[in-house]
C-alpha cells in the first residue's frame, strides 16, 4: 500500500484538466504512439468537440521514480461542469489527494474554489499547479498571488507545467510520489469499498467502478450493496489501464472494476459501499445521497412514428446515464413523448444531444422548468414540474420554488453589469468581496428558474467571457407563481405553457407571442397569437393574412362594384377562420425556450 497513490485533477472548465492527463498517461507508456490520441479519457464525440468531461474515467498509472521504487498511480478523473458536482465530490472521496489545475492566464475562477473546497471537505493533500505557462498572456507572478490569497495554499509549492508541450511533467510525477500520502486500511477487516462511478457494457452488464478502503476483493465473492440490498455474484475484478484489465484480487487502497451480471446500473448507486454478504462491515462509507433531478424537460418525436424509437433510444441512454429520469407523457399539439428530469440544463443539453446523434432521432424539446412546491388549501401539497398538472388558481395557498447560491468571480469593471443582471433576475445580493485589488467574488441567491433558461449565456456576453459561473441550491422560498398560456386562433397549445413569476408574465408571454409570429407562416386568414393567464390575455401578435388582389378584374365602372366584391372577400374570409386550423412548425416551439426578443 505504500506504493499506490490515489489522486485526481480537479480545475475550472477549459484549464487543460483532459491534456495534463493524456501527457501523464503518455509519459508512462501505457498506450502505443500509434494508439494515442488527444483528450485520450474523453470517449464521446461530444466531449471531445465542446472539450468538457462528462463521463469521468479512470486510469493507473505504472511509475518508475528517481530513487528507484515503483509505484502505481491510480488517476481518478472527474466531470468537469457544475451539473455534475455530486459525481465529482465521490470521485474525490476515493482519492487521498488532488491535483488543482490553474490556468496561467486565467487565474483562479469560480469553479476552481468550489472544487478546492470539494477537495477539503474531503481531507485531501492539495498540490496546485499552474498550467499554460507557454502562453504569451501567461502571468505566473499573478497566479501564484492568487493561489495565496484566494485559495488560501502556499504558492511556492506550486508547480509550473505546461500539459501541451510537456514541460514540468517529471517534477509532477515526482511531487504526486512524495508529497500526497498513500491510502490507508486494514486488507484483513471485512470489505467495504466505495462506489464512484458505473457503466453499461452491452455483453458484461453493469461495469462498475470503486475503491476499496478495507479488505480485499476476489472472483467468484458474493457482495452487496448497501443502499438496497441487492446481492450479486462476482465474475471478475482488475484494473484499469485504459482497457480493462483482469486481476486475481483487488485489496484495501486499490481502485479497480468489478462485473457480476448486473442488468441495471440504476442498482450500481454513485456513492454507495460495496460489502461482502457473508462478512459485512459494521457502517457505510458517509456522503451517499440519491441523484435528484433539478430540471426539467419533456422530448417529444418531430414524426409521431419516431415514438417507438424515441423509447428505446432513452431506455439504451438510461443504462449509461442513471442520472436521467423519465416517464410517459402526451400533449395534444405534440402527440406522445416522455417527461424527463436532468442534473442541469448542459445535462439536458448533453441528452438532447447524444439522442439526435447515436439514435439518428428529431426531436422537439418543451421550455425546461423547476420543481415547485404547491400549498393547497384543503392542506395537501403537491409538487409540480410540468405546466400540465398546475391545479386551480383558486384552490392556490401559497406556491414555493427552489434557490440557489451563486457565486460569480468578475474583473471589477464588470460589477455594475453583472449586479443588474442578477438583480433582473430576482436576486439578491448577499456579499460580495475582492480576491485581489481588480477581480470581485459576487454571491448572490437566485431562483433556479431564472438561472436554467438563458443566464450563463448572458453573464458572459456582459462580462466579455471573463466572469465565472457556479452554484449549489439552497431551499424552497414562496413565490407568486402563475401560468402562461400561449393560444393560437383561440386553442390552447398545452405544450407552449410556462409557469413563470407573475413580474414576469407579461415581458415573457410578448417575448414567445413574438418569436411565434416570426415562425408560424401566413395563412389565407388572420391568425391571432395570445400569452395568458387564465381567462386574461397580457399578450398579443397577429399574423396577417395573405390576401387576394380580387379587384385586379374590376376595372372603371361605379365604386359599388368594387365595394360589392370586397364584402364578398370578407364573407369568405370570416367563414375560412372559423374553420381554419394553423399547422404549427418545429421550430416555433424551439423559438419559445429563447427568451431575448433579440
Amino acid at each position: 500500500m505504500q506504493n499506490i497513490r490515489n489522486f485526481s485533477i480537479i480545475a475550472h472548465i477549459d484549464h487543460g484538466k483532459s491534456t495534463l492527463s493524456d501527457r501523464l498517461i503518455q509519459a508512462t507508456h501505457i498506450v502505443a504512439d500509434r494508439d494515442f490520441h488527444d483528450q485520450i479519457l474523453d470517449t464521446m464525440d461530444i466531449e471531445r468537440e465542446r472539450g468538457i468531461t462528462i463521463k469521468s474515467q479512470t486510469v493507473c498509472l505504472p511509475y518508475t521514480a528517481r530513487d528507484g521504487r515503483s509505484y502505481s498511480l491510480n488517476l481518478i478523473d472527474t466531470p468537469g461542469h457544475v451539473d455534475f458536482t455530486y459525481e465529482v465530490s465521490r470521485a474525490l472521496a476515493a482519492c487521498e489527494g488532488a491535483l488543482l489545475l490553474v490556468d496561467a492566464s486565467q487565474g483562479v475562477e469560480a469553479q476552481t474554489l468550489a472544487n478546492l473546497y470539494l477537495a477539503m471537505e474531503n481531507n485531501l493533500e492539495i498540490i496546485p499547479v499552474i498550467n499554460k505557462i507557454d502562453l504569451p498572456s501567461a502571468d505566473i507572478d499573478r497566479v501564484k498571488q492568487q493561489i495565496q490569497s484566494d485559495l488560501g495554499l502556499d504558492p511556492e509549492g506550486a508547480l509550473l507545467v505546461s500539459a501541451k508541450e510537456g514541460v514540468g511533467i517529471d517534477a509532477l510525477f515526482e511531487a504526486i510520489v512524495s508529497r500526497l500520502p498513500p491510502p490507508a486500511g486494514d486488507p484483513e477487516a471485512p470489505l467495504k469499498a466505495l462506489i464512484f462511478d458505473s457503466l453499461y457494457d452491452v455483453y458484461r452488464g453493469t461495469v462498475v467502478y470503486f475503491r476499496i478502503f478495507d479488505g480485499r476483493l476476489r472472483t467468484g465473492d458474493v457482495i452487496r450493496f448497501m443502499s438496497n440490498d441487492a446481492a450479486y455474484k462476482v465474475e471478475e475484478v482488475g484494473i484499469f489501464q485504459l482497457r480493462q484489465v483482469p486481476a486475481p484480487e483487488l485489496v484495501a487502497g486499490q481502485v479497480g472494476y468489478l462485473t457480476a451480471g448486473i442488468k441495471t446500473i440504476s442498482d450500481t448507486r454513485c456513492g454507495d459501499t460495496i460489502t461482502l454478504k457473508e462478512r459485512p462491515c459494521a457502517e457505510a462509507l458517509p456522503g451517499f445521497k440519491e441523484a435528484k433531478p433539478v430540471v426539467f424537460s419533456s422530448i417529444y418525436p418531430v414524426a409521431a412514428d419516431d415514438y417507438e424509437e424515441l423509447a428505446t433510444a432513452i431506455e439504451k441512454l438510461k443504462l449509461n446515464d442513471a442520472a436521467i429520469i423519465y416517464e410517459k407523457d402526451t400533449s395534444v399539439a405534440l402527440g406522445f413523448g416522455f417527461r424527463c428530469g436532468f442534473l442541469g440544463l448542459l445535462h439536458l443539453e448533453v441528452v438532447q444531444e447524444r439522442l439526435e446523434r447515436e439514435y439518428g432521432l428529431s426531436l422537439i424539446l418543451t421550455a425546461p422548468s423547476v420543481r415547485y412546491q404547491i400549498k393547497l388549501r384543503d392542506g395537501s401539497e403537491i409538487t409540480i414540474d410540468n405546466p400540465a398538472f398546475y391545479p386551480d388558481p383558486t384552490r392556490i395557498e401559497s406556491t414555493a420554488e427552489p434557490f440557489i447560491r451563486a457565486t460569480i468571480i468578475v474583473p471589477e469593471r464588470y460589477m455594475g453589469a453583472v449586479m443588474k443582471l442578477c438583480l433582473e433576475r430576482r436576486g439578491s445580493n448577499t456579499n460580495y468581496q475582492y480576491l485581489t485589488s481588480d477581480r470581485l467574488e459576487m454571491i448572490f441567491e437566485l431562483p433556479l428558474a431564472e438561472v436554467v433558461y438563458d443566464f450563463y449565456d448572458k453573464l458572459k456576453s456582459i462580462t466579455q467571457g471573463y466572469g465565472s459561473f457556479d452554484y449549489e441550491l439552497l431551499d424552497y422560498r414562496e413565490t407568486d407563481l402563475v401560468k402562461l398560456d400561449i393560444l393560437i386562433n383561440g386553442e390552447r397549445v398545452d405544450a407552449l405553457s410556462q409557469l413563470v413569476h407573475r413580474d414576469n408574465a407579461v415581458s415573457r408571454g410578448r417575448v414567445a407571442c413574438e418569436k411565434i409570429k416570426e415562425e408560424i407562416p401566413r395563412q389565407l386568414f388572420k391568425i391571432a397569437i395570445q400569452g395568458a393567464i387564465g381567462g386574461n390575455v397580457i399578450s398579443r401578435e397577429t399574423v396577417s393574412p395573405l390576401r387576394k388582389d380580387v379587384l385586379a378584374k374590376c376595372y372603371g365602372g361605379d365604386i359599388t362594384r368594387k365595394r360589392k366584391l370586397l364584402e364578398k372577400q370578407k364573407k369568405g374570409k370570416k367563414r375560412m377562420k372559423m374553420v381554419g386550423k394553423v399547422m404549427i412548425p418545429q421550430s416555433a416551439f424551439l423559438a419559445v425556450l429563447k427568451t431575448d426578443s433579440d
